[in-house]
């Protein structure tokens, strides 16, 4: 099966041919940085990087590149509210927007090109579409003149006159049809401005993707991603302004990542129902969010609930506790069966980590299908509990290089989701923190708990051994004792 993804433009899975392989050019619309990142933007940067682990692992030469809006309205009226330069206010939710990336375990990009260090790339662009006739200036303004390309509205799916007619803006008289979109605005008082042919300004939205893509990737590339908020308008005019400068398409596949909802409505920071990404690693394992976000394909919504980042948060612990007891299984061994290893056994478990490999390369390749990846992940998972829990002390050594082996293969796999890449005792240790701090929990209690069972089971006083165990467990502590001693964790 070869790698298909679901072009937005032509609304159809096509099968992916890059224009120049193995080389993949890719550029992904980052975040308009006038405020905290919430769970929504999350998405679509978790969604585009596991697209860009996925095209690495099948052997292709990704140059990924994704933007920051770092001038625009709401960073303008943000920074005055604020009284600070925009320039300041930018600066500062980059260093935070980075700062959530690096937390969700999100590769940064090759670049990552700001709209005001390719101010004389976005003049130029401007100026080649005032050339050719499909864009013009009034008082200071340049507009892209809708009416002179004749595709306009061919991504998105809709027509010019339909949409002029459902238009809610209020109409600027300058303009020579309805729809037409600024490319560069001329400056006013408190803005910031840089020099043009046409007077002091500032780009417009479209203009800066279309300048900064090609000077990266060139004016035509492989793929080009966001959310679906953004086919329409931004798309929509990037495409346009594009092609009416270069004469070529854009980029030869469109993906879009669908909305995260609370009680189905879209999550915005307009609607004021978000939750910023910063709340959310506090409260979760990043690992879990990802797990949480990829759980559905990234083209359908996905409703955010505590109930479902909860589960989210158990399904990573349990993946982890059993790679834990793949690569130690010896302290599983002493509370699980009798059953010896046997070369069928071997083959088992060696036909299950292949077929598991398998599948996971097939999902991915059926456009990107995280939801049914995950779902291989749960079934090898229980099989290969179900193997664990049959074993005697007897299995040996020849099992746990079998099972080291299906552990390695988990965290492989794990690797293409952003998941089950933290050291075993530094995820057990953080998480065992975590969930102490939200249950009002000490740790100093626990152990010192713990420490008196130790003692009671040495002075073989058995009743108050047994009542401090309950005690530990209504405190939600689960203990497992073996020849090390008494390990303890919390229950999920």
């Amino acid at each position: 099966m070869s790698l298909r993804i679901y072009n937005s433009q032509t609304r159809q899975k096509e099968k992916f041919v890059p224009l120049n392989p193995p080389q993949v050019g890719i550029y992904v619309c980052g975040v308009t940085v006038y405020d905290s990142c919430h769970i929504g933007h999350a998405r679509s940067m978790i969604v585009f990087d596991v697209i860009v682990r996925f095209l690495r692992f099948k052997g292709y030469a990704v140059t990924y590149i994704r933007n920051f809006t770092d001038i625009d309205d709401k960073i303008i009226v943000r920074s005055h509210r604020e009284g600070v330069q925009p320039e300041a206010l930018a600066e500062k939710y980059i260093e935070e927007f980075e700062g959530d990336m690096e937390a969700l375990g999100v590769l940064s990009p090759e670049v990552e090109p700001r709209a005001t260090r390719h101010i004389p790339e976005i003049i130029a662009l401007v100026q080649r579409l005032i050339d050719r006739g499909t864009a013009y200036a009034v008082d200071g303004d340049v507009f892209f003149a809708v009416e002179h390309f004749k595709p306009y509205g061919q991504l998105s799916g809709r027509n010019l006159e339909e949409m002029q007619a459902g238009a809610r803006i209020e109409v600027d008289p300058r303009k020579r049809h309805p729809m037409d979109f600024a490319l560069w605005k001329s400056g006013k008082q408190g803005e910031p401005t840089w020099e043009s042919p046409w007077g002091p300004g500032r780009p417009g939205w479209h203009i800066e993707c279309s300048a900064m893509s090609s000077n990266y990737l060139g004016e035509t590339f492989d793929i080009h991603g966001g959310g679906q908020d953004l086919i329409f308008p931004h798309h929509e005019n990037e495409q346009a302004q594009s092609m009416a400068a270069t004469g070529q398409p854009l980029a030869r596949y469109w993906v879009h990542n669908g909305f995260v909802t609370i009680r189905g409505e879209k999550m915005s920071k307009s609607l004021g129902n978000f939750l910023t990404i910063r709340e959310m690693v506090r409260r979760f394992h990043p690992e879990a969010v990802r797990l949480f976000l990829l759980s559905r394909h990234y083209r359908t919504p996905l409703d955010y609930s505590e109930e479902a980042l909860q589960e989210a948060q158990n399904h990573l612990h349990r993946l982890y506790r059993l790679v834990k007891d793949l690569e130690q299984p010896e302290q599983r061994w002493q509370r699980g069966g009798s059953e010896e290893w046997s070369p069928e056994k071997s083959r088992e478990v060696e036909g299950l980590i292949g077929q598991f490999r398998k599948k996971i390369d097939e999902a991915l390749e059926d456009d990107f299908n995280t939801a049914q990846a995950l779902g291989y992940f749960h079934d090898l998972s229980r099989k290969l509990n179900r193997l664990l829990d049959s074993l005697g002390l007897k299995a040996g050594e020849t099992a746990k290089d079998s099972l080291v082996k299906a552990a390695g293969v988990l965290k492989a796999a794990g690797w293409l989701l952003g998941i089950l890449n933290q050291p075993l005792d530094g995820f057990f240790y953080r998480e065992r923190e975590r969930a102490m701090e939200s249950r009002g929990l000490s740790k100093q209690r626990i152990t010192d708990l713990i420490d008196k069972r130790v003692q009671a089971r040495k002075e073989k006083d058995w009743a108050r051994a047994d009542a401090l165990r309950t005690e530990l467990q209504e405190m939600g502590v689960i203990l497992k004792d073996n020849s090390q001693g008494t390990e303890w964790y919390l229950a999920e």
